[in-house]
């Protein structure tokens, strides 16, 4: 259950790295074209940046949730066995990894969607 968060908390927040940040990155870096092109590409693109609060609040539960399951589980105990010591110990780091890498990514999406637009 816990590696089913991790993964819907780095989708989601990647959706909205996808909503916001990269059509802005790529306008900025004079790749129009590029983002015209993945719009008519990438059916869903134009929803999920249609419905970007939506995606905004989605990803944020799913976030929090992440965490939660991530603090609640940080202290149990690994298998004695040495190899799946050291799988659990790696996956323990890797997740931390991961889910931090998910709040980067939905803060980066976060600025360009709603503070961005504002600095302009």
């Amino acid at each position: 259950m816990r590696k089913f968060f991790h993964f819907l908390t780095l989708f989601s927040s990647l959706s909205t790295l996808l909503c916001c940040a990269l059509p802005a990155t790529l306008v900025a870096i004079g790749a129009g074209s590029v983002l015209a092109s993945i719009v008519s590409n990438v059916p869903g693109f134009i929803w999920i940046s249609q419905n970007k609060l939506g995606v905004f609040i989605f990803a944020g539960c799913m976030l929090t949730l992440g965490g939660i399951m991530h603090w609640r589980t940080k202290n149990l105990a690994c298998p004695i066995d040495e190899k799946k010591a050291n799988a659990c110990q790696t996956g323990k780091r890797w997740s931390v990894y991961i889910y931090f890498f998910s709040l980067t990514l939905f803060f980066i999406g976060g600025f360009f969607a709603f503070v961005a637009p504002y600095l302009i």
